[in-house]
């Protein structure tokens, strides 16, 4: 069981602040700042749009941090809150059938939102974002619970490094191993052998497909690595230098094996885990300093209310077209505002989203999964 330090009563609000700035992009936050940049309309803006979406194959863009910095956040509270169900006389097989029952819950929404009320079981996709929570937490809290933080950190390079050597070493049939091509990759061959129903996001396998499940672990194990330092006792110089040396380490590492394995989210590559968990690092340190050491918080509170209910809205936006709400406050004369009608339009969508988890946040009303 893992308790490396005694943990601190202090909430830190920089984790529900960062995991509102990261839910906020996923929120329509990137449509808002995609339509913005094309009523500016200048080549810069435009090539700083492209920043908003994956890119065709490997690369790296601003998106592509967007849900390894989730799963990272979700890591980062996972030993505290380990720990704080032992002290409430929690017995570990009340927390295993807790585990189990938040990853069931986290799958079914996944397949709610992926259109299970469909009843098309064909063309119904099996994996997505929230599956992909349900595993990454599975297998991160059974690891967590039954390993010290050096065992942790063994597990994470053995499922980084051993998952390569299957890329390395492992053919798709009828092409050579190693090969990391839409069509030739071994990832998206396991996913058409055994994955029933439609895929996303690329012809040959999915986006979120049975291999690839393995890397994102190490997402968040590196996540909880953080929160053993953050909501650890050590001061708050030894928390930031931590999380710095870290992050550059990691980003470093992703550079240099990039150049032999490029960084690619589709196959969640290697050097694509090290450099979001890197990325990852860097942003907890600077959302930790600037919100919970220098104090300035106010700025950070419609983060915190997208934070505090993350799977809330991203359900529900799955389910719930919020453009239809938004729609009758500025119908009337939304045209009226010409080429700048689109940025107004994702403006008052993201305010409805944001004003329905303002009301749960009063109500103190929070989906916790």
């Amino acid at each position: 069981m893992v308790m490396e330090e005694k943990r601190p009563t202090k909430r830190i609000v920089s984790i529900d602040a960062l995991r509102g700035f990261d839910m906020f992009w996923i929120s329509s936050g990137e449509s808002l700042f995609i339509a913005l940049f094309a009523f500016f309309g200048t080549p810069f803006f435009v090539k700083l749009a492209e920043q908003f979406d994956h890119p065709a194959w490997a690369g790296f863009r601003f998106y592509d941090i967007i849900f390894p910095l989730f799963l990272f956040i979700m890591g980062v509270v996972m030993p505290v809150s380990v720990t704080r169900r032992l002290e409430k006389g929690d017995s570990r097989k009340q927390l295993y059938l807790h585990i189990i029952r938040r990853t069931l819950l986290l799958f079914l929404l996944g397949l709610i939102y992926n259109g299970l009320f469909n009843f098309d079981f064909v063309n119904q996709r099996y994996t997505g974002v929230l599956q992909r929570f349900a595993f990454c937490y599975l297998v991160a809290s059974l690891i967590i619970m039954n390993f010290r933080l050096k065992g942790q950190m063994i597990w994470a390079a053995c499922i980084t490094m051993g998952y390569w050597l299957f890329l390395l070493l492992v053919p798709a049939p009828g092409f050579n191993a190693y090969n990391l091509t839409p069509e030739g990759n071994i990832a998206g061959y396991i996913d058409r052998m055994f994955l029933p129903g439609s895929f996303c996001c690329y012809t040959y396998g999915d986006n979120e497909g049975i291999l690839t499940m393995m890397p994102a672990v190490v997402n968040v194990l590196l996540g909880a690595l953080a929160g053993n330092w953050l909501l650890g006792a050590l001061s708050e110089k030894d928390k930031m230098r931590k999380l710095a040396i870290s992050g550059g380490l990691l980003i470093a590492g992703a550079m240099i094996w990039s150049l032999v394995l490029p960084v690619n989210k589709y196959l969640w590559t290697g050097s694509y885990t090290l450099l979001t968990g890197g990325i990852s690092f860097l942003l907890l340190l600077v959302f930790f300093w600037i919100i919970d050491v220098k104090g300035w918080k106010k700025w950070a509170f419609p983060f915190i209310v997208i934070g505090l209910n993350p799977i809330t809205i991203y359900v529900a936006q799955g389910i719930f077209d919020f453009g239809i709400i938004a729609n009758i406050f500025i119908h009337g004369f939304k045209n009226s505002f010409g080429s700048f009608e689109p940025v107004l339009t994702q403006l008052s969508v993201v305010t409805v989203k944001w004003l329905f988890l303002y009301f749960l946040y009063r109500q103190k009303i929070f989906l916790k999964v």
